[in-house]
């Protein structure tokens, strides 16, 4: 919330063709690091034109990975601000803010494309992607001469929207539970709009050795950020460039950010209140030194005290 500003936000969406999908499969990492980095180039670039906006803008992408089938279909999902930081330093509104998209699709179709195809080739050049059994020079022919497609959706109607979108799709999973109807010896069966028939919901019912293997394309590469920001949200300096743009719009000072200590995490979590002592379930457990690691050897002891209880020494 202390990020988002009175201003419009458009939704925009970037996708590869389905010719793509076994190449993104097989190289995983690198073609979704390729889909946030080309889909920013595109943003960024055309809101650095001086014809559209001539300023940097802020953006915040997610990626998600399936349809509603469970089917592999990697696509980013990029909150986009309506205006932007000039060179100066200056917020600048976006002219066209009575329009339903922030820059024309095709423009941004074919320039997300090319730049997508030219780092794709380069690094078939280098080496750096796995293309065994697959016709990758013929794939990228087939898809060099067809349209692709960005969904420039309508905008958020403000912040509150803004904030329902990012709670519903950033830390889902690939399926929700209320979408599985039922689960026999033999099939599980889930519901899903069929997006080509006017968003019709239907049911379908998978083998579990199928549903598994869907489910597993979707469990991202370890350590993998799935939502980023870049333009003028990238995170160095942010705090202070927020701060900025809320005197320039005579706001109040953003929201501090709200710290949570790793107990209440625990707490929220597990319902395990980690300062309790574990033995009389009564005493507050106190952390009074720390084990030091010396030449390969523990040289300290972490001391506990349990109030009301004699100190309790525990070498690790």
């Amino acid at each position: 919330m202390s990020e988002l500003l009175p201003i419009k936000y458009y939704h925009v969406v970037f996708t590869v063709p389905a010719e793509l999908r076994p190449l993104v499969m097989g190289n995983r990492k690198a073609l979704f690091d390729l889909i946030f980095e080309s889909a920013h180039y595109t943003l960024l670039k055309l809101g650095r034109d001086p014809r559209w906006l001539g300023a940097q803008l802020g953006i915040i992408s997610i990626l998600h990975t399936h349809g509603q089938e469970l089917t592999f279909h990697p696509h980013i999902h990029c909150i986009v601000s309506g205006g932007g930081i000039d060179d100066d330093g200056k917020w600048k509104a976006n002219r066209r803010d009575d329009d339903s998209f922030l820059f024309p699709r095709r423009v941004m179709e074919k320039m997300y494309k090319a730049y997508f195809l030219k780092r794709t080739m380069s690094m078939l050049g280098d080496g750096d992607l796995v293309v065994d059994g697959l016709d990758v020079k013929s794939t990228i022919d087939t898809v060099r001469y067809k349209k692709w497609n960005v969904y420039a959706k309508a905008p958020f109607a403000g912040p509150s929207q803004i904030i329902e979108y990012l709670g519903r799709y950033t830390h889902k999973v690939a399926i929700t539970a209320h979408r599985i109807k039922e689960i026999t010896e033999t099939d599980i069966t889930f519901r899903y709009k069929d997006y080509a028939d006017k968003n019709t919901v239907k049911e379908m019912a998978l083998s579990h050795a199928e549903f598994a293997k869907r489910f597993e394309q979707h469990i991202l590469p370890y350590r993998f950020v799935k939502i980023r920001h870049c333009g003028f949200l990238s995170h160095r300096n942010k705090t202070a460039r927020m701060k900025d743009l809320h005197a320039q719009m005579s706001l109040p000072p953003p929201m501090p950010k709200v710290s949570i200590s790793t107990a209440l995490r625990v707490m929220l979590k597990t319902g395990i209140d980690i300062h309790l002592c574990s033995v009389c379930k009564r005493g507050r457990m106190i952390h009074e030194h720390t084990l030091i690691m010396y030449n390969g050897e523990l040289r300290d002891v972490t001391t506990l005290r349990n109030r009301g209880s004699p100190t309790i020494n525990q070498s690790r």
